[in-house]
């Protein structure tokens, strides 16, 4: 089965972000940096910004990259990233780590839709909805 996976781009910040999420959503982190592309152009060698992250989690992915050296990019603009969690505690947990140091939008707390839905902007400017499944 195919599906969707985001992929989020960073103006320099791609390993922090993609390590403060694997520390939120656990998981598999792998990065690779443009310095490591064989026979890449000379502005990449020697550059610690990231081509290549994926975060794989039981849940889905996540992957990003910096914008590639010397080129400039507006990082994460009107996009919002969806994740819903398993239960309440665990959605109020996520939530609560993306809003430290971010900006919550729309405070974690029940819905008409959801016993639990909020939305927040992370201290990388990546926007985010958590929420839990509405039981019926």
């Amino acid at each position: 089965m195919m599906g969707f996976t985001p992929f989020i781009h960073f103006q320099g910040t791609c390993a922090a972000a993609m390590t403060f999420y694997h520390d939120v959503f656990g998981g598999t982190l792998t990065l690779h940096r443009f310095s490591d592309m064989p026979g890449g152009p000379p502005e990449f060698a020697g550059s610690d910004l990231v081509m290549n992250a994926q975060l794989t989690c039981p849940t889905g992915d996540l992957m990003g990259s910096d914008f590639p050296p010397g080129q400039a990019g507006k990082p994460q603009q009107a996009i919002t990233i969806a994740h819903t969690a398993a239960d309440l505690a665990g959605a109020q947990r996520v939530f609560d780590q993306l809003a430290q140091d971010g900006i919550a939008k729309m405070p974690f707390a029940q819905t008409f839709w959801s016993p639990g839905f909020g939305m927040v902007t992370d201290r990388f400017g990546t926007n985010w909805t958590v929420s839990v499944p509405d039981p019926g």
